[in-house]
């Protein structure tokens, strides 16, 4: 009775000794898990004496996807988006900071739906982190899009905030 007992142990430990012998895969490069540019889609820019703008889209398009602006040192921000008929928030996100912004909502004169406007301060967290780590998410209900500017671009964000204060 006892050599029953005894082979099942003698089986795992086999088992053991023979997964120890075999070569373990190469490891893989970890993923920053950082979003990435989208092709086509980027910041875009555009400044006055007293005004600017920062736009996430196509160029030259009517493909606005969120709008930043500001009044030259004023340390207040115009949030824009899209969104569909009887939303009245922007949910935003960047590097694990999140805020939603209440919204005046007006019917959109290019596309279905409505355009969304909320007022907020450059100091808000989810903007102070979108500076320092040049991404920002837009979630609508569960849909998180992230919007990453290109290598030529992201210069941009903090020229945008340094323009508003």
């Amino acid at each position: 009775m006892k050599v029953l007992h005894i082979l099942p142990l003698g089986l795992l430990i086999a088992g053991v000794a023979a997964c120890a012998s075999v070569e373990a895969p190469a490891p893989r490069a970890a993923s920053s898990g950082a979003p990435v540019p989208i092709e086509g889609y980027d910041w875009h820019l555009s400044t006055d004496e007293t005004e600017a703008k920062l736009a996430y889209g196509l160029a030259e398009s009517d493909e606005l996807r969120l709008g930043l602006s500001c009044t030259l040192g004023s340390g207040r921000l115009e949030v824009s988006a899209m969104r569909p008929a009887g939303v009245g928030e922007i949910h935003l996100e960047s590097g694990g900071e999140t805020e939603r912004f209440p919204a005046r909502s007006e019917p959109s004169q290019l596309h279905e739906g409505v355009f969304l406007t909320a007022d907020t301060r450059t100091a808000e967290p989810v903007f102070q982190r979108f500076r320092k780590v040049g991404w920002l998410a837009d979630w609508q209900g569960t849909k998180r899009e992230t919007y990453v500017p290109h290598p030529a671009a992201a210069p941009d964000i903090e020229r945008f905030f340094a323009f508003c204060g």
